[in-house]
C-alpha cells in the first residue's frame, strides 16, 4: 500500500533507514532471519530492545510520559514497515505490548514507577500465566488458587504453554481469589517474581523442535498483596483489556511481506523442469493471493492504530480481526515456502540455535527455517485465542449473533 508522506515524514523515513542501516549489524539479521520460533531468542530480542532504548525508540505504541516516542501515526507505519524490510528482530511482546499497557491503564503509581521502565529498558523479561492444563479456550474456568494470608497471596497451582518461562524472571498471571457464581469473577491480575520461592518449570518441545513453551508449577508461592493489579476480584476485565493489545497491538504486515519477500528470492532458486518455480502460474497464483490479503490486513491494522493514536485501545472486533487473518496469512506463507523447496521441504536440522551452526548444512542457509517455521505456525491459530474464538467475537458484536 502507497500513503502520500509529508517532507517531514519523509525526513523521518530517511533517519528510520539510517538508523537501521548504523545499529542492525550483520549478526542481528541472519539471528532474526534463521529464528524459527515465534519470538525471537532473549539474546536477540532483548539485545535489540536496548539498541531501541538507547535512541527513545523502544516503545512505539506507549504515551510519552511514560517512556514511549510519542510518534504519529505515519511514524509509526514508516518503523514497522522499514523494520520489517530491514530484518530486524522483534522485541518480546509480553513486557511492552502486553503487561505495559495494563499497568499504565489499571496499575498504582508505585507499580508504574517500578515496572514500566525495566520494561522498556528489558531489565525484565515476563512471561504470561493464563493458559492451565485444563483451562485454555474457556480461561475463566482456571483453577490456580491465590488465597490471602495476611499482606500475601498464597499461590498454588499450574499454568501450561508459557512461552519463555525458562528465560523470565517476571511473570503477569490470572489467578482465583474466590469462588463466584459467575467463573469470570473471582479471578485476579497479578505480578509475580519468577525467583520467589516455590516456582519450577517444566519444558515442553514444540513440534518444530524449540524450547520455546514450558509448564510452571505454584506450590505455596507468596507474592504480596502490592503485587495485584487493580482490585481483587476483576482480574477478568484486565486480562481481556490485555489480550486487545496482544491480539491487535503489533503490525504484522510488514514482516508477512517481508516473509513472503523471503520466500519469492527461494522460488527464484528452486526450479521447475527448465524455469523457476516463480515463474510458474501456480507460485504467482498464490502469491498473489498473499499480496492481497496482507494489503487488508494492513488496512485493519492501520485502523487500529489510529485507535491507539487518539488514546483508545484496540477494540475487541478489529483486534480479534487482526490476530486472525495475521495467523492464517502466516501460515499460507509457511506452507507456501515449504511447496517451494519440494524435498528439501523436509530437510531437519537439530541444532539450535540455529544462527550458532558451525557445521555446513545439508540445504541453503536461506532454506532453513522452512520446515520448523511451517510446524511451529500450526500454533498461530491456537495461542492468544483460538480462530474459532476469534470468529465468535467478530460474530457476537458485528451481527449480534
Amino acid at each position: 500500500m502507497d500513503l502520500t508522506f509529508t517532507p517531514e515524514e519523509r525526513a523521518f523515513q530517511q533517519e528510520v533507514r539510517a538508523f537501521l542501516k548504523e545499529k542492525l549489524t550483520p549478526d542481528l539479521k541472519r539471528a532474526h532471519h534463521l529464528t524459527p520460533s515465534v519470538f525471537s531468542d532473549p539474546p536477540v530480542g532483548n539485545r535489540w530492545q536496548k539498541i531501541l532504548h538507547a535512541q527513545g525508540w523502544a516503545a512505539p505504541l506507549w504515551p510519552k510520559e511514560y517512556g514511549g516516542t510519542g510518534w504519529s501515526l505515519a511514524q509509526r507505519y514508516i518503523w514497522e514497515i522499514e523494520s520489517a524490510a530491514a530484518g530486524a528482530p522483534s522485541v518480546t511482546p509480553m513486557g511492552l505490548r502486553m503487561v505495559g499497557p495494563v499497568i499504565m491503564r489499571f496499575g498504582t503509581q508505585a507499580q508504574k514507577d517500578f515496572y514500566l521502565p525495566r520494561i522498556l529498558s528489558a531489565e525484565d523479561y515476563w512471561c504470561q500465566g493464563y493458559s492451565e492444563p485444563g483451562s485454555g479456550s474457556d480461561l475463566a474456568s482456571l483453577k490456580t488458587r491465590a488465597v490471602r494470608d495476611g499482606d500475601h497471596y498464597v499461590i498454588n497451582g499450574s499454568k501450561i504453554w508459557t512461552t519463555h518461562a525458562h528465560h523470565a524472571n517476571r511473570m503477569f498471571a490470572l489467578v482465583r481469589t474466590s469462588d463466584e457464581p459467575k467463573k469470570q469473577d473471582g479471578i485476579s491480575f497479578i505480578l509475580i517474581d519468577m525467583k520467589t520461592p516455590g516456582i519450577s518449570v517444566r519444558p515442553i518441545l514444540t513440534i518444530g523442535g524449540d524450547h520455546e513453551t514450558n509448564q510452571v508449577f505454584f506450590d505455596d508461592v507468596r507474592v504480596p498483596v502490592e503485587n495485584r493489579v487493580g482490585a481483587e476480584g476483576q482480574g477478568w476485565s484486565y486480562g481481556k483489556y490485555l489480550l486487545e493489545f496482544e491480539r491487535g497491538g503489533a503490525m504484522s504486515s510488514g514482516r508477512l511481506r517481508a516473509i513472503l519477500g523471503d520466500v519469492e528470492k527461494l522460488a527464484n532458486v528452486y526450479r521447475d523442469g527448465e524455469q523457476p518455480l516463480a515463474a510458474t502460474e501456480s507460485f504467482a497464483l498464490r502469491r498473489s493471493q498473499a499480496e492481497i490479503d496482507i494489503d487488508a490486513l494492513e488496512m485493519t491494522e492501520l485502523r487500529i492504530m489510529s485507535s491507539l493514536q487518539s488514546g483508545q485501545n484496540p477494540g475487541s472486533v478489529s483486534s480479534s480481526l487482526a490476530k486472525l487473518r495475521n495467523s492464517e496469512i502466516k501460515q499460507a506463507l509457511t506452507a507456501l515456502a515449504v511447496d517451494v523447496l519440494g524435498q528439501d521441504g523436509l530437510y531437519w536440522e537439530g541444532h539450535r540455535p540455529l544462527y550458532e551452526m558451525n557445521a555446513e548444512p545439508g540445504i541453503p542457509e536461506d532454506a532453513l527455517t522452512a520446515l520448523p517455521e511451517y510446524l511451529n505456525s500450526r500454533a498461530y491459530t491456537i495461542f492468544g485465542g483460538t480462530s474459532e474464538v476469534q470468529r465468535d467475537i467478530i460474530a457476537k458484536v458485528v451481527i449480534g449473533m
